[in-house]
Formats: C-alpha cells, structure tokens, sequence
C-alpha cells in the first residue's frame, strides 16, 4: 500500500526547551498521509509518531476495503507479508562516506500532483494528514479550494471569487 515515505527528524537546539521533532508523510495509492510528534527524546518522538501513523494507516486501509466500493469494483489486493520479505542480508554500511548536514533555513516548498476532488474527499485527506488546513483542486470548477478545520468545530472552505 505504502509507495515512497519522507522522514525527517530534527532536533531544536534550544538549552530552555529542547524539543526533538519526528516527522513522517506517506504516499500510499496517491493518498498522503502525515504524523508529526515532539518530545525531549528523539526515540520517544519516532515511537510516537509511528503510534499515530499506523492509526492513520489502519483508518486509511478501514475507508478503502472492499464493503465501501461500488457494486463490480474491489480494492487491490495487499500481497501477504511471505511475498515481500527480501532475505538478503544488506552487505556494507549504510552511512558510510555520508554527511548528515541540516537543511537551509528558509521556505520550505514541498511539490505534489493534484487530482480533482470533491469537499468530502479533501476533508477524508486532511484528516490523515495532520494539518490545520489542506489545499485541492475542485472536480467540478478545476480551481484551487482550502479546507480547514474551524476553532469551533467543523470546517471552512476558502475559494476565490472573481
């Protein structure tokens, strides 16, 4: 199910609050689904977003069985773990003759295919991403629409007007 991930893991150097930053998105079938925890330990911040995405992850796989398809349509079937196993072992280091180096400070630009959408399907991706907001392509104006989580509960689309 799961196709690529980013990880980046990142510690703050402030002495007065340390915090140690994991962060995880998934693109799993052209969905993206994002974890972010912080903690003063960099290994309780990876368990707990490991905790938090494979919740995602179940949530994810729950919505797209095969009792929420259409008559004459079925998910993909997920090879069993046998199939997937590579009992190779890996032969040399990893690390060896790599720098670990922080990013520029700055803006950051993250870069994603947009496929159309409805309201209801961006609200299902902004749930398993983790953020306040998410922007999309509506299917049937083809514009750029955000949809966030309100305060007060519930949700809010922002969309120009000519």
């Amino acid at each position: 199910m799961v196709q690529e991930a980013d990880v980046h893991l990142s510690v703050a150097r402030n002495p007065r609050a340390p915090q140690q930053t994991a962060e995880v998105t998934v693109f799993a079938n052209g969905t993206v689904i994002r974890a972010q925890e912080r903690s003063e330990n960099l290994y309780a911040s990876i368990d707990l977003v490991a905790s938090k995405l494979c919740r995602q992850l179940r949530r994810y796989k729950e919505r797209h069985t095969d009792h929420h398809h259409s008559p004459g349509h079925s998910a993909s079937l997920t090879p069993s773990t046998e199939s997937v196993l590579d009992e190779s072992s890996i032969e040399g280091s990893l690390l060896e003759g790599k720098q670990a180096k922080l990013p520029n400070p700055g803006v950051r630009r993250k870069y994603f295919s947009m496929k159309p959408m409805g309201i209801d399907q961006a609200r299902q991706q902004l749930d398993l991403i983790d953020h306040d907001f998410y922007l999309f392509k509506d299917k049937e104006t083809e514009e750029l629409q955000v949809i966030y989580k309100r305060n007060h509960g519930g949700y809010g689309v922002i969309q120009s007007r000519d």
